[in-house]
């Protein structure tokens, strides 16, 4: 693999880190129970320690096949795979439930781990359920993915040009209630619009790019944009080269649209949600079979050099060749969610 220069490599181990998506527990519950911090410990942890990463955000992702059924028993066995693994791997790793959690564990050098809920299928109508959720150490949460629920429509859905249901309305006040983020990624387009006009506590979009550059469903638009930095959150771009051009897919398409987010919704309201998905497929998908297509998309689309965590030095070195200063890369690789995190997470509403 590509490597960075001294200059950003130094940089990039001085910045705080922030992946807000990164589908590993879905590879670590591929795997037996009593193999699962192990597995962890060979697999995923050498990565993120290559690649720098100090705050990693743990969706809970529930494939097709547990739904609706199963979402909710398959979403407990995920949140307990993130409780095990960070038991078995308390030397480098901590869960952590708020903003001096976070930092308690970056002093201690260790990784800090935060949970989120991505669709939240085991929720569904019962929004109730959020609170046990959020007991169980759940602090971030989506409510749609590609497709319908009844909290929300996914993106996929954006023809019908719906808003939040009566449900996911309900679903905004609790999570405000009790201090549990709103995830705008995946969310329908009217449905972030609707979130915007609603949400009183900032918002973060986990992993999501712009549409002015790739006019995809799953990207945001520029009126999008402004509102989640006029709401105080935080748009975190996604990597997979789909979603950033139609065939271009390298590393400067990447960095057009982290300037682009910068320059629309301001500096201080840009993070990094890469969603390694080359990485995950690899874990997740026999060998004998092809890589799924998603929403017409083939997973095994990815830019060369950043298929995992490992390659993340290779954006601080892309940023500084772009001209971009120290400070304003350390707040994209991660001080800008740092700071999010720090003033909202796990918070409950006055």
């Amino acid at each position: 693999m590509t490597t960075a220069t001294s200059d950003a490599a130094g940089l990039h181990r001085r910045s705080v880190v922030a992946d807000t998506h990164n589908d590993l527990l879905c590879a670590v519950t591929a795997r037996p129970v009593d193999q699962w911090a192990a597995f962890f410990r060979e697999r995923w942890l050498p990565q993120l320690l290559a690649g720098g990463v100090d705050v990693q955000v743990l969706p809970v992702f529930i494939d097709d096949t547990y739904r609706p059924e199963g979402a909710l028993r398959q979403t407990l066995r995920m949140i307990e795979a993130a409780h095990r693994l960070a038991a078995g791997n308390a030397d480098a790793v901590r869960l952590c439930g708020d903003g001096a959690e976070v930092d308690a564990a970056l002093d201690d050098g260790r990784i800090a781990l935060v949970l989120a809920l991505e669709s939240a299928p085991g929720v569904a109508e019962d929004v109730e359920l959020l609170e046990t959720l959020y007991r169980l150490g759940v602090r971030i949460a989506s409510l749609a993915h590609f497709g319908r629920t009844p909290l929300a429509d996914g993106s996929g859905e954006d023809a019908a040009g719906s808003r939040l249901t009566r449900a996911g309305v309900a679903a905004l006040a609790e999570m405000e209630r009790i201090g549990m983020m709103f995830d705008i990624s995946h969310l329908g387009a009217a449905g972030v619009d609707h979130v915007l006009e609603l949400a009183s506590r900032p918002v973060i979009a986990t992993h999501s790019s712009a549409r002015a550059l790739r006019d995809h469903h799953r990207n945001l638009t520029d009126d999008q944009l402004k509102a989640t930095a006029a709401n105080g959150g935080v748009v975190c771009v996604n990597f997979f080269a789909p979603f950033l051009h139609e065939h271009d897919y390298t590393l400067d398409r990447l960095v057009d649209h982290i300037e682009h987010l910068a320059d629309v919704a301001g500096l201080e309201h840009v993070g990094l949600g890469p969603d390694f998905v080359q990485e995950v497929m690899a874990d997740t998908t026999p060998p004998c079979c092809a890589h799924p297509v998603i929403e017409g998309v083939r997973t095994d689309q990815f830019l060369p050099g950043l298929e995992g965590p490992a390659g993340l030095p290779l954006v601080t070195e892309a940023l500084l060749r772009r001209g971009w200063a120290d400070g304003d890369v350390a707040r994209v690789l991660g001080g800008n969610v740092l700071r999010l995190f720090r003033d909202g997470l796990g918070k409950t509403a006055s």
